[in-house]
Formats: structure tokens, sequence, C-alpha cells
């Protein structure tokens, strides 16, 4: 099943740890305009690594890596750790703070034929392609992945929770989110971890185009490499695991957005009226809680008119997909091909590649391009239950991408993991013995 190792990590020099709330950063795709040149105007901001930006981004971030090593920007442990990450957060009304514990630490890049990693939703090529430039230039990995382990006897929190009272670093993230990094690097500890995960699969709940991308460029070194054994550093992949079966996962709603729709405003509603029932809202902010508690339902923002949009429950027999029942109950399959493809025409396999579909995770950001005519018009979605992605998972089939959004999101720059094969290298049999 799952092998995981403890990480050599790379870390800013703890010079820099009182700054380390600037010098991290969230993932690319969560944040506005305006917070990402505030980041890119801060010169060792991890963004720089993760989402690089000129004309060759790829060999910048590799000329940026080199010269923060060669100033001690960032250092590298000797020794391999497993690194502790809790986020503590609260949600508007929520009296009680909630804590995400987990760990981070270096898994096999699995295929996905492998049936180990296991994936919930379908990728965008072009993303995948940018993580394997970005990887082939710097053999650097700058933000974790997110996978999530089922241990109904949580086996692993004691030993987290001692580390996590001698902390690394503690700050408070864009999100008003508490993050707090602790390490454990006792052999025997370690041991536990390895243990624990060592007959559990994982499933991604977040960072799919990074995944792909790291089997991608195994898959692309192994083939290169005649004395290829499968202990090499690029047969592996940072990720932060975190525990399935606990209360205090959180998985968002992310919207869409659609341009340069040939359609107007009354010949899509003309289309829908076959197999979804429109209400006609007041007010567009009635939307979320409209929709909330019924199934298939979504909102549909113009600029000037608001929908509830809900598809008839008999038309789900006319889903004509090679799915399981379980597929065809989740929302956003619904969505992608009752309205994206039956009302709009995007065919479900052009939908990852199409230019016509944005994607984003704040709703007033999302009306606001809409109102701005920056958007044709935007559907509006709720969260998906965390069992359903379980089940989703276990089936062995996808969702369309962008289905879920775990919250809070792993930081960036946090630490830093390399697969370059003298940084890698260490006798990790110390740990499997």
């Amino acid at each position: 099943m799952a092998e995981i190792l403890p990480i050599k990590a790379w870390r800013y020099h703890e010079r820099l740890t009182d700054h380390i709330e600037s010098l991290t950063s969230p993932l690319f795709d969560v944040v506005s305009s305006k917070q990402r040149e505030a980041l890119y105007a801060r010169p060792f901001n991890s963004i720089h690594l993760s989402v690089p930006i000129g004309e060759n981004p790829p060999l910048k971030a590799q000329q940026m890596l080199e010269q923060w090593k060669q100033d001690e920007v960032i250092v590298q442990d000797q020794i391999p750790g497993i690194y502790v990450y809790y986020q503590y957060f609260k949600f508007p009304g929520q009296e009680k703070e909630s804590c995400r514990k987990g760990f981070i630490a270096q898994i096999r890049a699995y295929d996905w034929e492998d049936e180990i990693v296991l994936r919930h939703e379908n990728t965008i090529a072009k993303a995948v392609n940018d993580r394997i430039d970005l990887l082939r230039a710097t053999q650097f990995q700058p933000s974790p992945t997110h996978g999530l382990y089922e241990d109904p006897l949580q086996v692993l929190e004691p030993f987290m929770d001692a580390a996590i009272e001698d902390p690394i670093y503690e700050l408070e993230d864009y999100q008003g989110v508490r993050e707090v990094l602790g390490v454990i690097q006792d052999v025997p500890t370690i041991k536990q971890f390895l243990k624990v995960l060592a007959d559990k699969k994982i499933i991604l709940a977040d960072g799919h185009h990074r995944y792909e991308g790291a089997i991608a460029y195994r898959k692309e070194m192994e083939k290169a490499n005649p004395d290829h054994n499968g202990k090499e550093g690029y047969n592996f992949h940072m990720m932060y695991f975190t525990n399935a079966l606990t209360n205090n996962l959180r998985i968002l709603p992310t919207h869409r957005l659609f341009s340069q729709i040939l359609l107007k405003e009354e010949e899509i509603l003309e289309r829908l009226h076959s197999s979804f029932i429109i209400k006609k809202l007041d007010d567009v902010e009635e939307i979320t809680e409209l929709i909330l508690q019924k199934k298939w339902a979504f909102g549909l923002v113009f600029s000037g008119n608001a929908y509830k949009i809900r598809l008839k429950p008999e038309k789900i027999q006319e889903m004509n997909l090679q799915i399981p029942d379980v597929l065809k109950q989740v929302d956003m399959v619904v969505l992608h091909y009752f309205f994206i493809e039956k009302v709009l025409g995007i065919p479900m396999d052009e939908q990852r590649y199409s230019e016509h579909i944005e994607y984003e995770r704040n709703m007033h950001r999302c009306l606001s391009k809409v109102e701005a005519g920056h958007s044709s018009f935007a559907v509006i979605t709720k969260d998906i239950a965390m069992q359903q992605v379980l089940e989703v998972c276990k089936s062995g089939y996808t969702m369309p991408q962008k289905s879920t959004y775990f919250y809070p999101k792993a930081l960036s720059g946090l630490l830093f993991g390399s697969i370059e094969e003298s940084e890698f290298d260490f006798p990790y049999e110390v740990f499997l013995s």
C-alpha cells in the first residue's frame, strides 16, 4: 500500500523566521489578482518558486532557486523528519475553533492504475504540463499536495499533539487561519507513521495537477535512467496527510464562470425548460440559501437577473454516461452533463480544455465579474459531502475538474521538498527496519 518516507526539508533560514508570514504564499488559484501582486513584490516569497512568472517561468524559478540556496535564503535539514502541520480556523457563526491535524512527508508517486493514490476529479491539461515543466527545471516541490487516509483509531494523533507543543512556526495566514508547524525526527516515532500508512490507500484531496505532474516526471526519469532502482528522489512526492475520519475537514464549493458563449440569456432559459425547474430570484444574495438543501440545484446569474435552476428528478434517468450510480448523484456531474453539455453544447470530454469555462471559489468575486461584463454568466454551486467524495474515489471514477475545494488550503513555503538526488539521498532503511 502507501509507502511514505520522512522528508529532508528545505526551509527558510532561521534569520528569516520572524518574517515567515510574508514569505509563505497561498495556492495560486485561491487569491485575487491584488493579492498576487503583493506576493510577487516580495523578493523572497515562495510564490516565485511555486508559480514563477516571466518569459521563461521554469528557467526563472531554477535560477532563483539556485541563488536562494547559494545565499542561504533557504537551507536544508540534514536529518529527515515528519513535519506535523496543524491549521486552526473558524467559520462565520462558529464559536469553537476547529483544528485540522496532519503531517507532511514524502510519498511514492504511484500511477493512478496502482489504485493506492485515488483521485476524485479530472485535471486541466495545461495546468499539468506547467507543473511538469517546473519540476523538470527545478526538481523542487514548493508546496505539498493534500492526501487523506482513513484511521478510525487516530493512532498518530498523540504523536502529532506532542510535536506541535514545540512549534517551528506559528503564524496567521491570508485566510485568517492560524498555521502551526512542528517536526518529529525521532526514529521510533517516525517508524510508527510509516507503519500506519503502510496499509492505507490515499485519497487525493487537493493538488491533482501537481501529483499528475509528479507521475509524468517520474516516468520520464525512469525511462532515461538505465540504472533505475525505484529508490531515487524522482520516485517521490511531497504530500500533506490528514485523517478523513475526523470532524474537521471542510469542503467548500467552486463556482463556474462562462465567457464568449454565443447563446443569449433567453435562449439558455428556453433550452433549460425541458430538464430544469427554473425560478427567478428577486435578490441574487438569496442563491446560496435556496440551493443549499436541494439536490441538483444551482444558481444561474446573468447581469441583471438571477435564477435558481434544479434538475427535474425524473431526468436523471436520461443521463447517457457509462458511470456508476454514485457518480450520477453528484451535483457537479449533473451540472456538467445536463447544463454545460446539453444546454451550452460543450461536450463532456472537451470541458477540461475549454477556454469558455473559468473556476472561481469566491462567490462575490464571481458575481462581480458577471456584473462588470468580464464573464457572460455564472453558475453558483454548493459543497459536496465528504462521504460522497470517499465513495467517488473508491468507485474508480472521477468528478469534473475543480469539483471540490478543501478548506483551509495548505500554505506554500512553510517547507520545501527536493527530489534532486544529492539532496534527497539518505539511508532511509533506518526507518524501515
